[in-house]
C-alpha cells in the first residue's frame, strides 16, 4: 500500500535509526533502574519539539524507588483539532542486564546487516522508536485530527511494571474515558497481534536446618538436604503434571502452550563473599535454604490450584520426611488476560496489518506478562493489544538486535490505524 502516509514514514528511515540508536545508548539497567530520567529527559526533549504536551511523572515509593533510583515516567499528549477517541502507545523504557555472549556493544546501537544490535533494542526500544516516527508524521500529514495521541515511556516494566504503568493506572492515566485505545510495542514480530497473556505467581519457599559443624553433620541438620527434597517433588510429580496441561489460548511459542516454572535462584548455607574475598569458607551445616520460583500458568488453572498444588507437594514432605520444615512466602501474583478479537484496536490493526503487508495478521498470547495486565486490571481498559516489531525469542538474549525494515513496517501499521482511528471521515 502507497499512500502520502506511508510515503511520508518511510522518507523518516535516518531519522528511525538514529532514534533507535540514541535510546540504545541509555542504559536503563533494571535492577536496579539506571538513568530513567536521561531517558524521560531525551524523550521530552523529542517530544515537545513536536507539539506534545509531557508531564514527567515519578512513581513514589513504588518498589526500587529511592533518590539514588527514581522510578521516573513520561506521558506525551498531542491534542487534534477536534474532539475524538485517544489513542496511547506505551512502551517501557527499562532493560535487562547485558549478560554474557556478546559480540556486539550492548549499548553502542551498532548496524549490521540491515540489524540494530544492542540491549533493548528488540525489547522494546525499537519499538518505541517506532510508534514515535509514526505519531509525528501522521502530525505532520493530518494536522487536522480528530481526539489525541499519547506516548509514554515507562518504568520498571521488566520487573512488574509497579513503578510503571500502574503507578500511572492507579492515578488514573489509563480509563476508558481518557484513553480509548492502546497499543504496547512489544516485539511479538511485525505481522502479529498479541492480545494477551499467561498468568503468573512467584513465591520464594525456605527450608529450614541447624547449623552445626561441618566435620560432624550428623550433630545439624542440612536445610539444602531438605531442599532437594522439594526439587525431588518438583521433579517427579509437579513437572510431569504441569507438562500434561494445554492452553487454548494461542501462546507462542509452541512451548508455552502448557503450563511451565522456572527455578529463579537458588541458594543455601553461608552468604556468598564479594570478589575482592580471597579466603576460605568456614565449615558449617547450612540452616536455610532458598528458592524463588516462577510460575506461568494458564487462562484454564485457577490461581488458588496453582498456589496449593505446590503448598500441597511441600506439605507432604513435612508429614513424610524426618525433620522438614519450611516457610513459603507469596512475592507476586498476576492473572492471564485477554482481549477479544472483535476490539476495535484489534480490528484496525488488523486491517492494517492486512493493507500494509498483504497478508493477515497472526492473533497471539504472550508467554510472559508485560503491562497489559495493569491496564486492564487496575485501569478496568479492555481495548488493549501489543503490537510492535522484533522476535520475541531475541528478547534478554545476547546479541539482541531489531530489523530496520521490520520497524519502518510496523511504523507504517501504527500510521494506519492512527488513520483509521483519528480520521472519522477516512472510511
Amino acid at each position: 500500500m502507497t499512500t502520502p502516509l506511508m510515503t511520508r514514514i518511510a522518507a523518516k528511515r535516518d531519522d528511525l535509526i538514529q532514534l533507535t540508536q540514541d535510546l540504545i545508548r541509555i542504559p536503563t539497567l533494571n535492577p536496579p533502574g539506571e538513568n530513567y530520567q536521561a531517558i524521560c529527559d531525551y524523550l521530552d526533549k523529542r517530544l515537545s519539539a513536536h507539539g506534545f504536551q509531557i508531564q514527567l511523572i515519578r512513581a513514589f515509593g513504588t518498589p526500587g524507588d529511592s533518590e539514588k533510583y527514581p522510578r521516573w515516567n513520561i506521558i506525551a499528549r498531542r491534542d487534534g483539532a477536534h474532539a475524538g477517541d485517544c489513542v496511547h502507545f506505551n512502551s517501557h523504557t527499562d532493560v535487562v542486564e547485558v549478560g554474557a555472549g556478546w559480540t556486539f556493544d550492548p549499548f553502542g546501537g551498532e548496524i549490521a546487516d540491515g540489524n540494530i544490535y544492542g540491549r533493548g533494542a528488540c525489547d522494546m526500544k525499537g519499538g518505541l522508536a517506532a510508534s514515535i516516527i509514526a505519531a509525528e508524521a501522521f502530525i505532520e500529514e493530518h494536522p487536522n485530527f480528530h481526539g489525541a495521541i499519547e506516548i509514554s515511556g515507562t518504568a520498571d516494566e521488566e520487573s512488574g511494571g509497579y513503578g510503571g504503568v500502574a503507578y500511572l493506572a492507579e492515578h488514573g492515566h489509563f480509563n476508558s474515558e481518557k484513553v480509548q485505545h492502546v497499543i504496547i510495542p512489544e516485539p511479538l514480530n511485525k505481522d502479529r497481534i498479541c492480545l494477551g497473556h499467561r498468568g503468573g505467581w512467584w513465591a520464594e519457599i525456605e527450608t529450614k536446618g541447624e547449623i552445626a559443624h561441618g566435620s560432624m553433620p550428623f550433630l545439624g541438620d542440612c536445610a539444602v538436604r531438605h531442599m532437594g527434597a522439594v526439587i525431588g517433588e518438583f521433579e517427579d510429580k509437579l513437572f510431569p503434571a504441569m507438562a500434561a496441561r494445554t492452553t487454548d489460548m494461542p501462546v507462542v511459542p509452541e512451548g508455552a502452550k502448557q503450563s511451565t516454572m522456572n527455578i529463579n535462584s537458588i541458594h543455601g548455607g553461608q552468604k556468598e563473599q564479594d570478589d575482592a574475598f580471597d579466603g576460605l569458607p568456614a565449615h558449617c551445616v547450612p540452616d536455610s535454604c532458598r528458592i524463588v520460583i516462577d510460575r506461568r500458568f494458564l487462562a484454564e488453572e485457577p490461581l488458588d490450584q496453582v498456589r496449593s498444588e505446590v503448598k500441597g507437594l511441600l506439605e507432604g514432605l513435612r508429614e513424610t520426611r524426618p525433620d522438614f520444615d519450611y516457610e513459603m512466602t507469596e512475592l507476586n501474583s498476576v492473572l492471564p488476560s485477554m482481549t477479544d478479537k472483535s476490539a476495535p484496536v484489534v480490528e484496525t490493526v488488523a486491517q492494517a496489518i492486512e493493507d500494509v503487508m498483504g497478508k493477515a495478521p497472526e492473533y497471539v498470547a504472550s508467554p510472559g506478562t508485560y503491562d497489559q495486565k495493569h491496564i486492564d486490571r487496575i485501569g478496568k481498559l479492555k481495548n488493549c493489544i501489543a503490537y510492535g516489531p522484533g522476535i520475541l525469542e531475541l528478547a534478554h538474549k545476547p546479541d539482541e538486535y531489531i530489523g530496520i525494515d521490520d520497524m519502518l513496517d510496523s511504523a507504517k501499521v501504527m500510521g494506519a490505524s492512527l488513520e483509521t482511528l483519528l480520521l472519522p471521515n477516512k472510511n
